[in-house]
């Protein structure tokens, strides 16, 4: 059987044990894209359609995941290349939120164990902080039938930054009345632990997710296979 926790992190001579769980964590806050939902293939549908619009080929899958992480313009602006004008950058974008409003249902799933490990968690408040454009968020997860799991919903444009700026995690730490080790940041990539160290709360990272690979480079202190491992994690019911 795959080990629950892959590994965690040692940080500023701190070691958690994590036989013992996190008892003090009460708030969960999660990623999105690569971390509850699986929107590789629509969104490498919508920026190649954008790059098809701008006379541009192909971009190959692996490509376009790794641009994924910043919002949605870095998205676009990645996906163009250098040497376009703002206004190309205007009219790519344009193109890519109308295409992308349209098709991002097409075939984008939650990853497995999202909605047992959702279920097991729907008494904790719990959140989704994403760099992806709030409305889009709210209604993908809407449209996946797993809204109604989150007391707050937060995107890349409902505050002045994005993460990893701490502003969201801070402002989901004072709604949740919530210290900073009390709350649990989940997600796929250096970016999301990234924000978890800036705002002081623990980071849980997920093997599967499009910015995985790049986690070693900043771990967070748990590492989960599968999200429905994360109860038995908080509860110290985990092996190593």
């Amino acid at each position: 059987m795959t080990p629950v926790v892959r590994e965690v992190a040692e940080r500023k001579g701190e070691r958690k044990d994590v036989s013992k769980g996190f008892p003090e964590v009460k708030a969960l806050v999660f990623d999105l894209d690569g971390t509850l939902i699986d929107s590789k293939r629509d969104l490498v549908l919508a920026v190649n359609a954008t790059r098809r619009h701008m006379h541009l080929e192909a971009l190959d899958d692996d490509v376009v995941s790794s641009y994924v992480g910043d919002g949605m313009q870095k998205l676009v602006e990645r996906a163009l290349g250098e040497g376009y004008t703002m206004a190309h950058i205007e009219e790519g974008m344009a193109f890519f939120l109308s295409y992308y409003r349209e098709h991002m249902l097409d075939n984008t799933v939650t990853y497995p164990g999202v909605r047992e490990a959702l279920e097991a968690l729907r008494s904790r408040p719990l959140a989704v902080l994403t760099n992806k454009p709030v409305k889009f968020s709210r209604a993908i997860l809407e449209g996946l039938g797993i809204a109604s799991y989150f007391r707050r919903v937060y995107g890349g444009n409902s505050f002045e930054t994005k993460k990893p700026d701490p502003l969201g995690m801070n402002t989901l730490l004072t709604e949740f009345e919530s210290a900073p080790r009390e709350a649990m940041l989940v997600g796929d990539s250096i970016v999301d632990v990234q924000t978890a160290r800036n705002a002081g709360t623990w980071a849980a990272g997920v093997t599967y997710g499009l910015g995985s690979a790049k986690l070693t480079t900043l771990p967070p202190d748990v590492l989960l296979d599968s999200l429905a491992d994360l109860p038995a994690c908080l509860n110290g019911n985990a092996t190593r």
